[in-house]
């Protein structure tokens, strides 16, 4: 089961706290969200998210996988609004609310497919 963790800023001290939290986690797989439009395609955010997995895979010791994270956001906006969270006071939380979403959903599909 997904729970969220405090979100980590894209800056250049986050190759480093990721390390640290895969090894606090034992985590098994590292997940990046794919920002693609919704016909599919890639724009700008796609190459700099490509960037950063590649630069992520780089610092880490486990694999580093891509994950289409389309509607996440608004999927995590809503269930905050559900919980009586305004606009204004989810934002604090959005990223990591819209990364459990992303990573729940990861999980679901691996666990109805059976496989990885």
């Amino acid at each position: 089961m997904a729970v969220p963790l405090q979100a980590v800023p894209a800056d250049e001290r986050a190759i480093a706290a990721l390390a640290a939290l895969v090894d606090e986690y034992e985590a098994i797989e590292v997940l990046v969200g794919l920002p693609l439009s919704m016909d599919g395609s890639e724009g700008r955010a796609a190459g700099l998210a490509r960037n950063w997995s590649d630069a992520l895979s780089a610092g880490i010791t486990v694999p580093v996988r891509m994950v289409d994270e389309r509607l996440t956001t608004v999927q995590a906006q809503r269930g905050l609004h559900a919980a009586g969270r305004s606009v204004k006071s989810s934002r604090s939380v959005i990223d990591s609310a819209s990364a459990v979403i992303l990573l729940q959903s990861d999980l679901d599909t691996e666990r109805a497919k059976g496989s990885r």
